[in-house]
């Protein structure tokens, strides 16, 4: 058996193992899988293998792979299988990629939750909407799966099951083949193990380099305090213990409240997901109604009651933001924030909340998951570090510094 195979045979013998007690996939193409990996062993590659070369990769269930269903978490679209693959996935591919399945989402990538159980505690939520992914690679069913966020759905999943999650610069993945909710925020995003797999998976999406760049330049990081009456203690906690690591490590920290217009965005981003979302969703509300689920339902119709013009206005002030957001990031590597107000909540009642993404998202800025810290009962608390929009691979340098700061000076 050749390492591709071996490496899928893991893969699946783990899924068939953990999966009926986690569900996160929605479809396991195990005969596909299988043949490709035997494929890839069998292929000379004279010293050139693609970035992702062998890497079994889940996909959410709103992205299109070819002959396999598109469910999008939804009856809507129980038999919907796709004719080709999605731009993301299609370039997945090339760089080497095996495709396991699709893994499991919210229905229509909303707030609804999914049958997904967090894999560090079934009592609680793995996030939403990329629930699957997030638990298919906290699990070790694989070590990558591909997500989209709209708000929080890559970096919010990956705090609650203590992965890395990476949520790109809007626009550098493209979304082809994916079922949208936003045109002006939807960003293709990945869960990974590690930061230099994420780095692989950029550069498979871009054609950037998949090595990350090493830097002995003194690390100058913004510590964010805008949302943090919306953290509860045990993130707030987490912050603080980073700023002490990093501190001891010589990074230079400084506290940093944004402007009032980054509240104000907060806003301005619900606007922007509702307006769009009550268009981009309105064949399934106009022809298939019964088959919604009444909150989705509810939610559409708040959009369809947004005035135009105040979703243009919303539109025109995060273009102004962006570019403040370009000068504030100046003279910092990076900001840093908690990922979500605290741990995955308990129970399936909610996916949690995904304020602390929402401005970044709106923004367009690059945005990565650190898993490092843990509450009283074991279950993960998400740092997340913001990048300036276009330096992704700058913010991998950074990631992994301040990753390997953190976890060298942490005694607790």
């Amino acid at each position: 058996m050749g390492n591709c195979e071996q490496r899928i045979q893991d893969c699946l013998s783990r899924i068939e193992a953990e999966d009926a007690r986690i569900g996160a996939w929605e479809h396991v193409d195990a005969i596909g899988a299988m043949h490709r990996a035997r494929e890839l062993d069998g292929i000379e590659y004279a010293g050139h293998k693609g970035p992702l070369h062998g890497m079994a990769i889940g996909v959410k269930d709103i992205i299109d792979v070819a002959q396999l269903p598109t469910r999008c978490g939804s009856p809507i679209y129980a038999t919907n299988i796709a004719s080709a693959d999605a731009a993301c996935v299609a370039l997945a591919r090339a760089a080497g990629a095996i495709i396991i399945g699709k893994t499991v989402t919210t229905e229509l990538a909303t707030f609804v939750p999914a049958r997904t159980k967090n894999p560090l505690n079934l009592e609680y939520t793995s996030g939403g909407s990329s629930a699957g992914s997030a638990a298919a690679v906290a699990a070790g069913m694989v070590p990558m799966a591909i997500g989209t966020q709209t708000a929080g759905s890559v970096i919010r999943p990956a705090a609650y099951c203590g992965v890395f999650g990476f949520k790109p610069t809007f626009g550098h993945v493209p979304r082809e083949g994916v079922k949208l909710q936003s045109s002006i925020l939807d960003t293709v995003g990945v869960f990974t193990r590690n930061i230099s797999d994420t780095a692989k998976w950029y550069a498979a999406m871009t054609g950037a380099s998949p090595a990350i760049e090493t830097s002995t330049a003194r690390l100058r990081i913004a510590v964010v305090t805008n949302l943090n009456e919306q953290a509860n203690a045990d993130m707030l906690t987490a912050v603080e213990h980073a700023i002490e690591a990093l501190q001891s490590a010589g990074v230079h920290i400084e506290r940093l409240r944004l402007p009032q217009a980054f509240d104000d965005a907060v806003r301005d981003q619900k606007i922007i997901q509702l307006a769009e979302g009550s268009k981009f969703y309105a064949p399934e509300y106009q022809d298939f109604r019964a088959q919604l689920n009444d909150d989705i339902a509810a939610v559409l119709e708040e959009g369809a009651r947004i005035d135009s013009r105040d979703f243009m206005a919303a539109v025109a002030r995060a273009s102004i933001l962006r570019i403040e957001a370009d000068r504030s990031m100046g003279d910092f590597d990076c900001l840093l924030m908690p990922a979500a107000p605290g741990a995955a909540p308990h129970g399936f009642a909610s996916t949690g909340d995904p304020l602390f993404s929402r401005v970044n998202s709106l923004l367009h800025q690059p945005a990565i998951t650190l898993p490092i810290y843990k509450n009283t009962n074991g279950m993960p608390l998400g740092l997340q570090l913001i990048g300036a929009r276009n330096q992704d691979r700058q913010l991998f340098t950074t990631a992994q510094r301040v990753f390997d700061a953190i976890k060298s000076n942490h005694h607790g």
